[in-house]
């Protein structure tokens, strides 16, 4: 099969039905990166191309990003060019893979940018299922992962290790969502690229994580396809320089998140997917994720409460002591859930709400304090650990009510605002 023009294609959306868009732009542009790679560079781009040619139902170019190699790899990749209709050269005179793919993608009029290793370690019956999500317009980036379900994966144990290791250091530090930052096998639409791309500043082996976190925070959808994967045992990747190299552009990139130093709102303003307005009838909007975060932040108070009361119990009686724990737990209960539950952030109302948090304390303190008394009258001089099961018990029948009352009252505006809706989206981001 011959590549084939994509009809009905605008410019910013290839999914979308024509509306006086162009259908003579590439539809893919596939960059191989490479640095002295005389010996895997032809067999790779032309098996490359065989099977788009065979399988792929859309244009394609195939660029061929050289970045200052010293071997033969720029004679072979003119040579190709100048050969095949589908492949192009691109050369820099300054290595980077990152640095490689900033430039080619940069300067790209494809609707999709994709990248693939020159090594062919991913199947690429996996080019398609990459590349589909983002044709449609479901998708505004894609990646391939080893570490998912369905993945099938050759190679050895330390390059497992630290792949794993990667991925858990970037979720634990920059919360990221993806699963396999590493994998050379990802694909971005071109119109997202153009407004990500500036913000990249790694020309490296961590472009890629640089470029997913952001896209991520931005509140773009990243499509993951599981690949069947075989380590090439003649790669000639340092680890150690590149693990200390990503290792640094995490605490860059972190550091740039927690400054504001990145305009992540805005990014998220003008590339955000706009937010579901479909509901269920009967249960107000955000109430299952409120429902989840509050009783997490519960088991967190309802453990501290029981650790001060103890504490508090050796020098002083269970109805002080209960009053003690509960008084600290619940400023710090109102102020996790303010921000955790509800969402709500900086210290406009801080004070009322705390107050208002208080008067849910008292009636939490009425409701143990009434227990405990309640059991020293039915039960005098009864065991310790029967006054903590009916702490417990309790702080159970409070915790209802004070979510109830958090809900209803004390963020009731917060709450409305949020079920009430999205904001009216543009047109240009809506499309």
């Amino acid at each position: 099969m011959s590549p084939v023009a994509a009809d009905n294609w605008t410019d910013d959306a290839p999914g979308n039905a024509a509306r006086g868009g162009r259908r003579d732009r590439t539809v893919l542009d596939i960059v191989v990166p490479v640095h002295n790679e005389e010996n895997d560079l032809e067999p790779s781009v032309r098996r490359l191309r065989e099977h788009l040619l065979r399988s792929f139902p859309y244009s394609f170019r195939i660029t061929i990003a050289d970045n200052a190699s010293v071997d033969s790899t720029p004679l072979i990749g003119a040579r190709l060019q100048a050969e095949l209709a589908e492949v192009r050269l691109v050369r820099l005179e300054q290595k980077g893979r990152g640095r490689a793919l900033h430039t080619v993608w940069s300067a790209s009029d494809a609707y999709v940018l994709a990248y693939c290793d020159v090594d062919l370690s991913t199947d690429l019956n996996a080019v398609l299922p990459l590349v589909a999500p983002l044709i449609s317009g479901h998708s505004d980036l894609a990646i391939g992962t080893r570490l998912g379900r369905g993945s099938r994966v050759v190679r050895g144990a330390k390059r497992e290790f630290i792949s794993r290791c990667y991925n858990l250091i970037l979720r634990s530090t920059l919360q990221a969502g993806f699963s396999d930052a590493q994998c050379g096998f990802k694909a971005i639409r071109g119109d997202v690229a153009r407004r990500l791309l500036p913000l990249v500043q790694d020309t490296g082996w961590f472009f890629d994580t640089e470029l997913l976190v952001l896209a991520e925070r931005a509140g773009l959808r990243i499509h993951e396809v599981p690949v069947d994967w075989v380590d090439d045992p003649n790669s000639t990747v340092d680890i150690v320089a590149t693990a200390t190299a990503d290792l640094k552009g995490v605490w860059r990139v972190g550091r740039a998140l927690a400054t504001g130093a990145l305009p992540i709102v805005e990014l998220r303003a003008q590339l955000g997917r706009a937010p579901l307005q479909t509901s269920v009838a009967g249960v107000p909007r955000g109430l299952p994720t409120q429902l989840v975060r509050f009783a997490a932040i519960g088991v967190a108070s309802t453990l501290a409460n029981l650790l001060l009361f103890l504490l508090f119990r050796t020098f002083m009686g269970p109805i002080w002591a209960n009053v003690a724990a509960l008084l600290l737990t619940t400023i710090a209960n109102t102020a996790a859930n303010r921000r955790l539950t509800f969402g709500v952030r900086g210290r406009q109302d801080a004070a009322k709400h705390q107050f208002q948090g208080l008067v849910v304390f008292g009636l939490g303190l009425g409701l143990t304090t009434g227990a405990l008394a309640l059991l020293g009258a039915l039960v005098p001089g009864a065991h310790q650990s029967l006054e903590v099961v009916t702490i417990v018990v309790a702080n159970l029948v409070a915790t209802v009510l004070r979510f109830v009352l958090f809900r209803a009252w004390v963020f009731r505006s917060r709450t409305r605002t949020a079920a009430a809706g999205p904001a009216e989206v543009p047109s240009e981001i809506a499309a």
